[in-house]
């Protein structure tokens, strides 16, 4: 429950910076999604495809959802790089 609260403030902290292409994001517990506004002709799947060149695998759903599902047994820190992975790739777009 922690580290969901965790991650789900994080990628809410994301959004605040980049709300130009994060629509929004909700979750629970460590099941999340970041809805993306397309731009530049880019879409989650993009997004996505970046994400797994900078080591983080996300699920693309219905061209502007991606599905965070981290496993239950991740760590603090390990959930920390994994946003700071997210947060790289989404300032790239």
């Amino acid at each position: 429950e922690r580290l969901g609260k965790l991650l789900l403030n994080e990628l809410k902290a994301i959004q605040a910076e980049y709300p130009q292409l994060v629509k929004t994001v909700r979750g629970k517990g460590l099941f999340c999604a970041m809805v993306i506004n397309e731009r530049n002709g880019k879409n989650a799947t993009d997004v996505c495809v970046e994400l797994i060149k900078n080591g983080l695998l996300a699920k693309p759903t219905h061209g502007d959802i991606i599905r965070f599902a981290p496993p239950l047994v991740i760590t603090e820190e390990q959930l920390l790089e994994c946003v700071a992975i997210i947060r790289k790739v989404v300032k790239v777009f």
